[in-house]
């Protein structure tokens, strides 16, 4: 401070004290500004804390929505490898059936060869 001799202590002391009647002045008149400003403060608050849970509102909806749809989506994706599994299956059993009856084709043709040759064989004895 101006003017203040800061080798007496009366004067730091003086100076101390004024410098924490400034700084709480300060502190006073910036707690009147705040208290002044406080329902805009809270209003805005409110709105924000409004909008989030309108957001949130709205992100349930739509992870409820999604789930249900993911939830369709399995089951219509369970029935089509059923399905898929279902001719899988009959594919498999014609291919079988199919393989049997070429099976029994030829092992009655081989008997029928067979059985030539062996009356041809009976005829040339003859």
């Amino acid at each position: 401070m101006r003017g203040s001799d800061p080798n007496k202590f009366a004067d730091r002391l003086k100076d101390a004290a004024a410098a924490r009647a400034a700084q709480l002045e300060k502190a006073r008149a910036r707690m009147a500004e705040l208290a002044a400003s406080k329902p805009e403060r809270d209003a805005e608050r409110a709105r924000i804390a409004a909008e989030r849970a309108a957001r949130e509102a709205q992100r349930k909806i739509e992870k409820e929505a999604r789930a249900k749809r993911e939830a369709e989506e399995h089951v219509a994706a369970e029935a089509a490898r059923l399905e898929a599994e279902r001719l899988a299956e009959i594919e498999r059993n014609r291919a079988a059936n199919e393989e049997r009856e070429k099976l029994a084709k030829l092992l009655t043709d081989q008997k029928a060869a067979r059985d030539a040759r062996y009356a041809a064989r009976k005829q040339r004895q003859r």
